[in-house]
């Protein structure tokens, strides 16, 4: 397999044949990280276009910094594709600027306790973030897998750190009773 330094050279030599294999070679990655913050897979699809688009056309601005570096920043730009998108949806935006997406009735019972994720397969806990409210699963996803800090999240989503740390919070508890239930269900 080509380097990533040997593809993003040929992109910047003009080779169209280059830019179908970087296409080729990022997409699914790219889906899978625009289905952490969008769930809808045709709205995802529509990410993962755009994204491409700006990669393409701001490849000449990229710095090369070793090989996994291309795929790291592929992945960042289309997380802020997704997240781009988020704030566009006004129902969306709304509820990443409410420190409480869910009525106090459906924040009780929620565990503090971690469940046994490895009990579980990837591809359900993947099913199971995407069932947790938008403003949850934006700052559960940044946090966790993007490794932002409840500042930069705040500074990203247009709300206050302290309303970050807040849905996190309440998306991990969340989170963890729906994995505690989907356990449970298949004993």
């Amino acid at each position: 397999m080509e380097t990533e330094q040997q593809l993003l050279s040929d992109i910047l030599s003009g080779n169209r044949i280059a830019m179908r294999r970087l296409y080729d070679r990022y997409v699914g990655y790219t889906m899978a990280t625009a289905l952490r913050y969008i769930p809808d897979r045709d709205k995802a699809a529509d990410v993962v276009q755009d994204a491409f688009v700006k990669i393409l056309t701001s490849l000449n601005s990229f710095s090369f910094r070793g090989e996994g570096s291309l795929r790291a920043w592929v992945t960042r730009v289309t997380a802020n594709q997704a997240l781009d998108a988020l704030k566009q949806d006004v129902r969306t935006h709304q509820l990443l600027t409410t420190e409480a997406d869910l009525p106090p009735q459906q924040l009780q019972n929620l565990p503090d306790e971690e469940p046994d994720v490895g009990q579980i397969s990837p591809s359900m806990l993947t099913k199971l973030i995407a069932q947790l409210p938008p403003g949850y699963r934006a700052v559960l996803n940044l946090h966790i897998f993007e490794g932002r800090s409840h500042k930069e999240i705040a500074a990203l989503l247009g709300i206050k750190p302290d309303s970050s740390a807040s849905q996190f919070l309440r998306a991990k508890r969340m989170l963890a009773k729906m994995i505690n239930e989907s356990i449970n269900s298949n004993d």
